[in-house]
């Protein structure tokens, strides 16, 4: 007997099995494979060193799902979703999907939701023994691959997008917890005689100061190493906190906001770019994301301005960005 329609829209809703094996084929690199001649599930069981009747099965539903083809001949080929595995296409989401990545590490900590949503705390180090970021700067490749994708996290920054934050008459800024530099470099690059400081942990600030030199950057733009939970660089009149504030709960979100309250110049202004629950609406997958991997959230633009007062700064305005991100802008209460 069927289940009624109801029962197949809530199935359809809580599958886990597609998702699943989305990510097992962009583990597997299978969409690679197939470009490069193994398009039998003999050839790609042999090719990612896997069980083949296991892997038929697997071909199977995500055939079904939409990600593959069969063709004559028990042959394979991607459809245009497929394709999107493959890791040398633009936009590719394999390493984003594959569960030997730290998203994919990070998804599976989702199997201990409920215990997140029972105590309100992180469950990522309950699965692996160390807080996420520990756990991603305690593997250089790991490290590495975080990096790249935060970095294009960030593609979306154009310079119409940039100018909607107003970088007239900015001289310093500081980007803290600026990852690859890339938004820093866009930033310098969109306020003509501006120079730039990147601080991150050593690891990323390296590759961000390899990055400047490769951008033409050196002369502009320098990276230190450093947390921003410590003393910033002071004196500059821009201090920039991109997807930084969410990976936090509140008390260290201030702690980080007074950090750049504190060092701000006189009439400067701290500036948050991050999505807000008020503005970009269809946000609540990242902030359980937030919860079960950190610990922190995604907030509203009148969350994010309690924080800043907490912290000594007064909010000046909030410009969305577009359908991710918005632009949060505060004073130092000292200099408002």
């Amino acid at each position: 007997m069927s289940a009624p329609p109801w029962s197949r829209e809530l199935l359809r809703k809580s599958d886990l099995i597609t998702p699943m094996a989305i990510r097992v084929a962009a583990t597997l690199r299978l969409s690679d494979h197939l470009a490069g001649g193994a398009v039998t599930a003999e050839a790609l069981a042999r090719a990612a060193q896997v069980d083949p009747a296991a892997l038929r099965r697997l071909l199977g539903h995500l055939v079904t799902a939409g990600i593959y083809r069969e063709r004559p001949g028990g042959r394979y080929e991607p459809t245009s979703l497929g394709e999107q595995l493959r890791g040398d296409v633009e936009g590719s989401g394999r390493d984003w999907l594959g569960l030997d990545g730290p998203t994919g590490r990070g998804e599976l900590a989702f199997f201990r939701l409920l215990d997140a949503v029972r105590t309100g705390a992180p469950v990522y180090e309950t699965l692996y023994g160390r807080d996420f970021w520990t756990d991603v700067e305690a593997d250089p490749a790991q490290a590495e691959a975080f990096g790249s994708r935060m970095a294009a996290s960030m593609r979306w920054v154009t310079p119409a997008l940039l100018a909607q934050g107003d970088w007239r008459g900015v001289r310093h800024v500081v980007d803290v917890g600026g990852g690859s530099g890339a938004l820093l470099a866009a930033v310098v690059a969109a306020a003509p005689g501006a120079r730039g400081t990147l601080v991150d942990l050593p690891g990323p600030a390296r590759a961000a100061e390899a990055d400047f030199a490769e951008a033409g950057l050196s002369d502009r733009c320098r990276a230190v190493a450093g947390s921003f939970f410590d003393p910033l660089p002071a004196g500059a009149d821009a201090y920039l906190l991109a997807n930084v504030l969410l990976n936090w709960p509140d008390d260290r979100a201030v702690a980080v906001l007074r950090r750049c309250a504190e060092a701000v110049a006189a009439g400067g202004r701290v500036m948050v770019v991050e999505g807000l629950l008020d503005v970009q609406r269809d946000q609540t997958d990242l902030d359980l994301r937030m919860l079960v991997y950190l610990g922190g959230q995604m907030r509203t633009s009148g969350d994010l301005r309690d924080l800043g007062e907490a912290a000594g700064l007064t909010l000046r305005r909030v410009t969305g960005l577009g359908p991710v991100r918005s632009l949060v802008e505060f004073t130092a209460a000292r200099s408002a």
